[in-house]
């Protein structure tokens, strides 16, 4: 079985390389980088791994809107129309270990529609976030659990594996959502079509070069989005 692991970037020249290289350690993973014209050079590293590891890498040059959501969407079309059985969602900044990526992939194997890569399901797995980040994400994951009655630990984490056809069957094009509530719309969307959603373990630490993406309008987004989940679809029955 073969997995397609989709990394969005911008400004990740130092990151990229070392995520790639571990992830051609993993049978059966191939990487599709989603560079929204990053400045520092990425999107030529990005080239120079495709060169260095020919039919497992390969990387989009994405023009038009920036964003989270408008690269995982443009991502998530192009794997459809493909043979992979697996699609992964990657941060670029090696948060997301990719030791963990087997247990997510063996999970959707035997029927998970999603596999979520959990920072929560074993207590709190966050290494190098201060107290108050951690705080501020455990009250986000309540507080959509609370609004949109989805039952999962952690809702608002990237590092996700989906069976492809599973992916497929989603309305991708009733996504509007971009930045981190895009998180929250696929997941809800899942939900809302049936799809049958896990959570995996995951051991979560903090960017260890470049910047965080997060801001305060990212913030402000993801406190909105669930209401808007909820106006255009009403609330999840159950999980």
């Amino acid at each position: 079985m073969k997995t397609l692991a989709l990394i969005p970037t911008y400004n990740e020249r130092e990151n990229i390389p070392i995520l790639i290289r571990e992830l051609m350690q993993l049978s059966g993973v191939h990487v599709m980088v989603l560079d929204d014209q990053s400045p520092d050079g990425t999107g030529a590293i990005a080239d120079a791994l495709a060169v260095e590891y020919p039919g497992r890498v390969q990387a989009l040059h994405r023009r038009g809107p920036r964003g989270l959501g408008v690269s995982y969407l443009d991502g998530f079309r192009r794997a459809i129309a493909t043979d992979f059985d697996f699609v992964v969602q990657m941060d670029a900044d090696l948060s997301h270990d990719p030791r963990y990526l087997p247990a997510m992939i063996a999970a959707a194997a035997k029927g998970a529609d999603l596999v979520i890569g959990s920072r929560y399901l074993n207590g709190i797995s966050v290494v190098n976030w201060p107290l108050r980040r951690i705080i501020l994400s455990q009250c986000a994951n309540f507080y959509i659990r609370t609004v949109t009655g989805l039952g999962l630990r952690d809702i608002t984490t990237g590092y996700r594996c989906w069976r492809r056809a599973s992916l497929a069957r989603l309305p991708l094009d009733r996504i509007v959502s971009d930045g981190y509530a895009f998180l929250l719309d696929v997941t809800f969307m899942a939900a809302d079509t049936g799809l049958r959603i896990e959570e995996s373990p995951i051991i979560f630490i903090e960017r260890r070069q470049g910047a965080s993406k997060l801001s305060s309008g990212v913030l402000l987004e993801s406190l909105i989005a669930p209401w808007k989940l909820i106006l255009r679809h009403g609330r999840i029955k159950s999980q």
